[in-house]
């Protein structure tokens, strides 16, 4: 099977489905209740929901791999793709249905998240389909379904650079995540587990210094690390306030690898943008419909260069003695 317009700028491999927000007026919920009154937002979510969607808002030609149910959410999900333009040719059908995360969420904008991922730990994708959505793309982008780690291999053999998101990484060798890691050119996890996040980043970093990492870390900023030399910068502020966590990730990920994959930017401009891509992502409620466009990320990241310079709140650290790294190429 032929995908609609190849080749595309890239191609978002991983879970897309419903996700139901359950805000709580008071913050915490009284689980001594039985009734709590709670405003639930439903949406098209989860890790491929955000980034397909972030690519196709930027502009960029973006195809998805995936499953979603027979069902009504499966078919909610597809218009939605369809809207922004989300080449669906490999978005498969997993008879379980479509899978959903229902997400707590705290009055700071965090959230406990509880997934059903249906039967994404046993599908089995297309190959061939899967070949044909690949092929030409300039970027493939996993996230962590079991079924994804066997298109790993294709997406390599086919010239994409490859990206993974990591997601809450607790190890550095979880056997799991040890494909991805050994497949993927830019790495992308969260420092939420880590308490040092910062060591974490270095130990991570030192077998793999070909690698580009980019460690998410919040309110904290964003640490990154490659060809030896690791740097932290602080976080991104917007006018609007943080009133979901939800896809901040994703949108770490979306900015960064547009920046510098796709528009060939420089790794220091590349984190700013997906710190902006990220925060604005922070002030969405219950939505991947309303992601950064490339007219707002062009316009706030110019504020962000001309009001810092040339550090925007950059320190550096060495990994090793005998690695270089332009860090601050074009930015300085």
């Amino acid at each position: 099977m032929t995908p609609a317009a190849p080749p595309f700028d890239a191609v978002v491999i991983g879970n897309v489905g419903l996700d139901t927000n359950v805000y709580h007026p008071g913050g915490d919920v009284d689980f001594g209740r039985e009734s709590n009154f709670t405003e639930n937002l439903d949406y098209v979510g989860q890790a491929g929901g955000y980034t397909s969607r972030g690519f196709a808002q930027l502009g960029y030609r973006t195809a998805f791999v995936g499953y979603v149910g027979d069902d009504f959410s499966g078919r909610f999900v597809r218009r939605e793709l369809a809207a922004d333009g989300v080449d669906t040719t490999a978005l498969f059908v997993d008879p379980a249905g479509t899978s959903r995360s229902v997400n707590m969420m705290f009055a700071d904008g965090r959230r406990k998240n509880f997934y059903d991922g249906k039967s994404h730990m046993t599908l089995a994708p297309d190959l061939e389909t899967c070949a044909a959505v690949l092929a030409g793309a300039r970027l493939a982008h996993f996230h962590l379904p079991d079924w994804a780690r066997r298109l790993l291999p294709i997406a390599r053999g086919l010239g994409a650079t490859v990206a993974c998101d990591l997601q809450d990484v607790t190890a550095i060798d979880d056997p799991y995540r040890r494909d991805f890691v050994e497949h993927a050119d830019v790495l992308f996890f969260s420092a939420a587990n880590p308490d040092d996040p910062a060591g974490f980043l270095r130990r991570f970093a030192e077998p793999w210094p070909e690698k580009v990492l980019v460690m998410g870390m919040g309110a904290r900023g964003c640490g990154l690390a490659h060809g030896g030399e690791a740097a932290f910068f602080d976080a991104v502020e917007l006018d609007a306030p943080v009133v979901d966590t939800n896809g901040a990730g994703d949108g770490l990920a979306v900015g960064f690898l547009a920046a510098h994959v796709l528009e060939g930017r420089p790794l220091g401009e590349a984190v700013l943008r997906g710190q902006i891509a990220a925060r604005h992502t922070c002030a969405l409620k219950a939505s991947s419909s309303r992601l950064i466009r490339r007219d707002e990320l062009e316009r706030l990241a110019g504020i962000a260069l001309d009001a810092a310079g040339s550090s925007y709140g950059i320190t550096t650290s060495r990994l090793g003695p005998s690695h270089s790294f332009g860090l601050f190429d074009g930015v300085e």
